[in-house]
């Protein structure tokens, strides 16, 4: 009786997994001296991990060096002053008046709620605290 095995014969360049390390060759004898397997001096090898790393840290000081003169520049925060209310003025032209980075609607409720108005109704010689902007 016979038996028939079958094994199949694998191709190194084709089946090669691809995260197996490369081989080094080692020398002996008279040839090892010197030799300490590492890469030669003043060459340098960085990793991928190694310039994520970089990357992240070289952002980061961009960062803070930018929040540090975006500080220094930064101008004295707004003070809450007064208005005394003209004839013919209304709420909101005062608020879009004096508080011009905020939405009107916004600005609006900010004096009123500083003033502690229930409508938006104000009269001629009213004094009204406006809020820091």
């Amino acid at each position: 009786m016979g038996a028939l095995t079958v094994q199949p014969i694998l191709d190194p360049a084709v089946d090669a997994p691809a995260w197996r390390p490369s081989l080094v060759l080692v020398p002996t004898g008279s040839g090892a001296q010197g030799f300490s397997g590492t890469a030669p001096a003043g060459r340098l090898h960085v990793t991928r991990r190694g310039r994520v790393l970089l990357t992240l840290a070289v952002l980061a000081l961009l960062a803070t060096a930018g929040l540090g003169a975006t500080m220094a520049f930064a101008s004295t925060p707004a003070q809450p002053h007064t208005v005394t209310v003209q004839a013919g003025q209304t709420l909101s032209e005062i608020a879009v008046a004096e508080l011009p980075g905020v939405a009107p609607h916004d600005a609006i409720v900010e004096i009123q709620v500083a003033n502690s108005l229930s409508t938006d109704q104000v009269h001629m010689g009213q004094t009204l605290t406006i809020p820091a902007g």
